[in-house]
């Protein structure tokens, strides 16, 4: 299995197009850094010193927002609210002030957007890994050995896996480096303030970084196993990274205008796959949990395998 993967790892990096993703990431990373560098309101710390009174002032409002609205307030406000109040309670009570200066950890924040970015080439490596084989006329020399097609598909499938966390650590490693170049570290650290059913904990910010890094790829490894199974089950690259990408971007909002009037959207894909909706904001339709959305993940996920491994093994490949 190991020498089918280090096949597998030397096809993506002989070609040129590979190079290319990896570039085009460093030159969006630093484009962005050095548009921030010389924006004038990034640089400096809010002048407030007022900013005790400002919160309170701000926890009054959103609690007589409330109580006028009454029952009639959405459930999503009112979570946004009570969120809200928490953390301006939190910060009062632990004299944390809120003025921040911009540092590596907020470029680093900014450069997660990147991921979907970087989820639109593990996609283009997803769906071509086994479609492209079939049209270079390669697969014939994968069967000719005496491998289990079991095993080549899964070799294809763990590449994908390790070239998806390969570009995540490229974009959070040269984020952190470019960061501190750029903006250095916080002359006092300031954690995260996390707020989950009700209580509000302090988490360091590497921390915090990390796990949002790993939420907001739960999207991307979900979009290139489909790629990954259509390219396996119809072997054509074109549909398996055009539908992909489509749903990259539309998937979601599809989704959410479904789930304006239906709640059985909450079973689609999409509906599940922003795991932070459940840490920093509200869920997508009212009664949907985390651990909802983890089953959900995860059925989809099997079933996406059991098409592609059952597809790759009966049909006629090599013909």
């Amino acid at each position: 299995m190991i020498k089918l993967i280090q096949n597998e790892w030397m096809k993506i990096f002989r070609r040129t197009g590979t190079y290319v993703m990896i570039g085009l990431l460093l030159f969006i990373l630093t484009v962005v850094g050095a548009f921030v560098k010389y924006q004038d309101s990034r640089g400096t710390i809010p002048d407030n010193s007022e900013w005790k009174r400002g919160l309170q002032v701000q926890n009054e409002s959103f609690k007589k927002e409330m109580e006028d609205m009454g029952p009639a307030i959405p459930e999503a406000v009112k979570d946004s609210y009570e969120r809200q109040i928490a953390i301006n309670e939190y910060r009062l009570t632990n004299d944390l002030s809120p003025n921040e200066e911009y540092s590596v950890w907020g470029f680093i924040s900014d450069g997660s957007q990147a991921i979907d970015f970087v989820g639109l080439f593990v996609i283009i490596i997803a769906g071509g890994i086994v479609a492209s084989e079939f049209n270079w006329g390669t697969i014939k020399l994968l069967l000719i050995r005496p491998i289990n097609r079991g095993r080549i598909l899964a070799s294809k499938y763990i590449t994908v896996l390790l070239f998806g966390l390969f570009m995540l650590f490229i974009l959070f490693a040269y984020s952190m480096l470019l960061g501190m170049i750029l903006f250095g570290f916080p002359e006092q650290a300031s954690p995260y303030l996390n707020y989950q059913d009700g209580v509000v904990t302090e988490q360091s910010m590497l921390l915090h970084l990390l796990i949002n890094f790993g939420l907001k790829s739960v999207n991307m490894l979900m979009l290139a196993t489909m790629a990954f199974m259509i390219s396996s089950a119809f072997r054509n690259n074109s549909l398996a990274i055009g539908l992909s990408i489509f749903l990259m971007f539309m998937g979601g909002q599809i989704t959410s205008l479904i789930a304006i009037k239906y709640e059985w959207a909450k079973y689609l894909l999409f509906a599940n796959t922003d795991l932070l909706q459940y840490f920093d904001g509200t869920p997508m339709i009212e009664g949907m949990t985390l651990g909802f959305s983890i089953v959900m993940i995860i059925i989809y996920f099997v079933m996406f395998q059991a098409i592609a491994f059952y597809v790759f093994k009966k049909r006629d490949v090599a013909a």
